[in-house]
């Protein structure tokens, strides 16, 4: 159910649905939990992909229940250039009020939008985070709300939380950004312990804490290394 459309059945016979991305990441991410905190990793747990392409994944027991991606890279959170989740609405208002192209749209969707579109700085949220400009400070409050929010809704479908990890470019270099994410997640027991997210250390939650906060640095090649060879050995 999860991964459809509220549009007619054909379209999703047809292969319209909503397949997610950023796979490699959270299959890497899993794995590396199970073998750091495999109570935790039995558990309910938000892993958040943050960086130029962002999004986030709720697993239950090792296994994906829902996720921000749809039909294509472009849905759920704001990322460097692709804006996350936007009213189809406003893409009709576009063709029909202000004469886009299916071109013109495709370019503003997945080259000025997000960070870069609301800040008109820049898609690097080290630029951002340098910058005193209002609209710098507009992207990256922007960017923290949705995440806050999108956490809730992946809550929702966890039907609880057990822990959350940080991951991918943002996720695993921003202690700012960390700490206001942290502080948006306090509803759900969160408590963030400031001096390990500031060194960087794996695990960043104080032991009171009721959602373990953790960051783990990714590795897609490492995954696409792995399926390869066991491809290459089903062949053989």
């Amino acid at each position: 159910m999860s991964d459809r459309y509220a549009i007619p059945e054909r379209f999703y016979s047809e292969g319209v649905k909503r397949y997610g991305f950023h796979g490699l990441s959270y299959e890497y991410i899993a794995g590396r939990l199970a073998e750091m905190a495999p109570s935790v990793a039995k558990g309910r747990v938000i892993i958040a992909h943050l960086g130029s392409g962002a999004s986030m994944c709720a697993i239950a027991d090792g296994k994906s229940v829902e996720t921000t991606m749809g039909f294509t890279p472009l849905d759920g959170l704001p990322m460097g250039t692709r804006p996350g989740q936007i009213d189809p609405g406003v893409l009709l208002y576009m063709m029909a009020q202000k004469g886009m192209t299916a071109a013109d749209i495709e370019d503003l969707l997945y080259r000025n939008s997000g960070l870069k579109g609301i800040s008109g700085i820049s898609n690097d949220m080290r630029e951002l985070e340098a910058s005193n400009a209002p609209a710098a400070a507009l992207a990256i409050d922007y960017f923290v709300y949705r995440i806050g929010l999108t956490a809730g809704m992946l809550s929702a479908a966890l039907s609880g939380l057990d822990g959350f990890v940080f991951t991918a470019g943002i996720g695993e270099n921003s202690s700012a950004i960390r700490a206001r994410v942290a502080e948006k997640l306090g509803w759900l027991g969160v408590i963030l312990d400031p001096i390990a997210n500031r060194d960087g250390s794996a695990l960043i939650s104080q032991p009171q804490s009721k959602v373990a906060l953790y960051v783990l640095p990714t590795d897609e090649e490492l995954m696409i290394a792995r399926h390869t060879v066991s491809l290459l050995g089903q062949k053989r």
